[in-house]
């Protein structure tokens, strides 16, 4: 059942009233941006509107959206879209502009919970531009983990759709706003079924991403039985996608301009294991590099027990392959990581030497939980002393969240939310001083530079090879000091000199 704190709907007047506990933590002073020492699971509400207006036909009506959670999430957002606007609707920006209004939710921890509902609530109080109020359609995370609690808490949903149904969507939508499409399809408001559902194709959709980078999902869903995780009973069970569907899929990708590609699934390093005599995530690379007009690709979401020989010299060899791992350790007590049903420290540090060693210029990612159940100030500090001396480039951290129907929100000795707070900060306050030094130590050196796009002050910014889209910090970009210099476009791949920093981020101009 959805935990009652996500709900405290309304109070008199009609005021939203969600409390939202702060999990997510981003480094002070830089705005809503996510940053070295936090990890963002979604912007505020409203915010995350989709930039690609679509379609010209209205036959199906006019959809607006709002992308919360992690990129398997957008993903599936992207692959919605293209559903709806190959079925006659026409995808705006405005949720004004909107006849329906979908919110692809997150339910990962607490926070995004609350996230998600206020996104709803706020999509609930919309007014169109001709007077109406859109429907609200509730797709995602949260929708496929609390379906029918979440339709009876929340009336202001006018349908609740999980991933099983998402081919049915465009039919569904056509019911709800009784336009005839959706005569043959009932109408529902509860659409949730299976949690381990087949691929469906994914390279027809509509990007949420700039068009020069993408994410690639590789597989779904989780076998592990990390006691902290509820993702494994919602996002199903691990399966890869084919190889011949993500090949297809990734030329399809980059023969539409795209130049990164992000590797996501559960456990993207895991790829393959699941098909008996199938290539593996190293193979996939090696055979992604050969793709002409791709870059760059990295990996995200890698699990510690998952690195072969041969990927690793992959990562290490293959000039395509950013020198970038991102591989959430959750802790380092071994207590800690035995409670939590993780990797043990001995092979985990063991892993982390040998990447380091064998990968030249390597950035590290990780995400670190404070205050898990029965953590001891001896096991918090063994964390902070680890951080000090191994210096992740990139790492965030999230307090604990108690997620129903996991055995840690069953544990004896939750610790306080004001500790797991205040051990949270210390994390991150150490991190920020990492990634400051960092920085600093890029300062004189020319590297390629991603042109992303533009800052809130009309600023050109990009990313390096060592930076993940949306989590890492940025590169300011200023024109040439060289005339002879070509100026910067959008979705370029340049060498640039970097000549300074702010905080963590980067500032360079362009060299050739």
């Amino acid at each position: 059942m959805l935990p009652l704190k996500c709900f405290e709907k309304f109070l008199p007047g009609g005021d939203i009233a969600i409390k939202m506990l702060g999990n997510l933590r981003l480094v002070p002073g830089l705005g809503d941006l996510p940053r070295c020492g936090g990890e963002r699971r979604a912007a505020p509400p409203g915010s995350l509107r989709c930039n690609c207006v679509g379609g010209t036909g209205t036959k199906g009506g006019k959809v607006s959206f709002v992308s919360l959670g992690c990129p398997k999430n957008t993903v599936d957002g992207e692959v919605l879209l293209g559903d709806l606007q190959r079925s006659g609707y026409k995808i705006v920006k405005e949720h004004e502009d909107a006849d329906a209004i979908i919110v692809n939710t997150c339910g990962f921890v607490e926070d995004a919970k609350n996230e998600s509902i206020e996104a709803i609530m706020e999509a609930s109080s919309v007014t169109s531009s001709d007077g109406k109020t859109p429907k609200v359609i509730v797709t995602g995370c949260l929708a496929q983990r609390y379906g029918g609690d979440l339709a009876e808490e929340l009336p202001e949903a006018d349908m609740v759709m999980g991933f099983e149904k998402y081919s049915n969507l465009p039919t569904a939508l056509g019911s709800v706003l009784g336009n005839g499409n959706g005569q043959e399809l009932s109408t529902s408001r509860v659409q949730v079924g299976e949690a381990t559902v087949p691929f469906r194709e994914e390279w027809d959709r509509i990007r949420l991403t700039a068009s020069h980078t993408a994410y690639l999902r590789v597989a779904e869903g989780c076998d592990h039985k990390c006691s902290f995780c509820a993702i494994p009973k919602f996002r199903g069970k691990f399966r890869s996608k084919s190889w011949d569907a993500l090949l297809a899929e990734a030329k399809h990708l980059v023969a539409s301009g795209v130049r990164e590609l992000n590797l996501i699934a559960e456990d993207t390093n895991q790829y393959g294991m699941d098909r008996r005599g199938s290539p593996g995530l190293a193979e996939l690379m090696r055979e992604l590099g050969k793709l002409e007009g791709l870059d760059w690709m990295r990996i995200l979401y890698a699990y510690p027990s998952y690195f072969s020989e041969e990927l690793i010299d992959e990562i290490a060899n293959n000039p395509k392959v950013c020198k970038y791992v991102d591989i959430p350790l959750q802790h380092i007590s071994n207590l800690t990581l035995l409670a939590m049903n993780r990797p043990p420290k001995e092979h985990t540090v063991k892993l982390l030497r040998k990447l380091r060693d064998r990968i030249p210029n390597l950035v590290l990612r990780t995400t670190f939980i404070s205050g898990f159940p029965g953590e001891t100030n001896e096991q918090h500090r063994e964390l902070v002393d680890f951080c000090k001396e191994f210096k992740f480039e990139r790492m965030g951290c999230f307090m604990y969240s108690e997620e129903d129907g996991t055995p840690a929100g069953e544990l004896p000795d939750q610790v306080a939310p004001e500790i797991r707070e205040a051990r949270r900060d210390e994390l991150i306050s150490l991190q920020q001083d990492v990634c400051v030094t960092f920085a600093e130590s890029m300062v004189g050196k020319e590297i390629p530079v991603l042109v992303d796009g533009y800052s809130e002050d009309g600023e050109l910014v990009g990313r390096t090879q060592w930076d993940a889209p949306d989590v890492d910090p940025l590169v300011f970009l200023s024109p040439p000091l060289d005339p002879s210099v070509p100026p910067l476009e959008l979705g370029q791949l340049r060498m640039c000199k970097i000549h300074s920093t702010s905080l963590y981020d980067l500032e360079a101009h362009p060299v050739s």
